[in-house]
């Protein structure tokens, strides 16, 4: 690994630490972390692959109230060095994954816990009309969330590839490594799970069982999945226009002005 790598490689962890808690260009995401990895270390290819895998598991992975979801953040940066630099199998990527994922999680409590300072020190500059050092301290906050996944992922790849890491790997036994793989599928069922209870789409349900029974049954490839996806979201969607359009003939045409008022108080 060249020095510009490495410094690109510390700025895209960074990146996708304050990508955490930004939430707004996704970059925490393993998909997109992963294979910006891939781009820097020149294996974009396996960065996709890898990213894609992590993805599923990480797609359900959410902070709701009070509690925090492992990170995907630090699990992508991390796994995908290890897998590229460290010359590991996707599995052993994948495997990984699950508890850096969660030393993830432990630290970005830490890092949470350590901004309760910044907010106070907002608040003061708040009360002194100091609009400049709030801005400082909404951007030291967000600096530790890169600082969280950077100073990780540069010791990571500082050590990946030597061969004292190498045999620490591949000592780790067969039933630890398939054991985290099998969890890490159960893990993606879960994923899938809470995000159809939130979508609370009982009508898309067909749908769901449809394409479970197409990938039992059949030899379909993901490329097809998604072709028979979009082809069923076009004439759902013609279905729903069609319903609006009978609705709107015995009435306005706009479906927002059959909702009663009283329903917004």
């Amino acid at each position: 690994m060249t020095s510009v790598q490495f410094i690109l490689l510390i700025v895209v962890a960074a990146i996708a630490g304050m990508g955490s808690v930004l939430d707004e260009a996704q970059f925490h995401r393993p998909l997109v972390a992963c294979t910006l990895v891939g781009l820097v270390l020149g294996d974009m290819t396996t960065g996709i692959i890898l990213g894609g895998t992590l993805e599923m598991l990480a797609l359900g992975w959410m902070n709701v109230g009070a509690a925090m979801a492992p990170d995907a953040a630090l699990a992508s940066v991390v796994s995908a060095i290890l897998v590229i630099v460290g010359h590991q199998s996707i599995g052993a990527g994948i495997a990984l994954a699950v508890p850096l994922a969660a030393a993830g999680q432990v630290l970005t409590i830490f890092v949470r816990t350590i901004t309760v300072f910044f907010q106070h020190l907002a608040d003061k500059f708040a009360l002194e009309g100091n609009a400049f050092g709030i801005e400082m301290c909404h951007i030291g906050g967000l600096l530790l969330q890169g600082i969280r996944v950077a100073v990780p992922a540069a010791i990571v790849a500082a050590v990946a590839g030597t061969d004292t890491v190498n045999s620490m790997l591949a000592s780790i036994p067969e039933v630890i490594t398939r054991g985290l793989q099998v969890s890490g599928g159960f893990i993606v069922v879960v994923g899938y799970a809470m995000v159809i209870n939130m979508m609370n789409a009982k009508s898309l349900m067909p749908y769901f069982f449809l394409g479970f029974l197409i990938a039992v049954f059949t030899n379909v490839n993901l490329i097809g999945f998604g072709a028979i996806g979009l082809i069923a979201a076009y004439f759902h969607i013609r279905g729903l226009q069609r319903e609006l359009n009978g609705a709107g003939a015995g009435g306005s045409s706009d479906p927002l002005d059959a909702i009663d008022d009283s329903d917004l108080m």
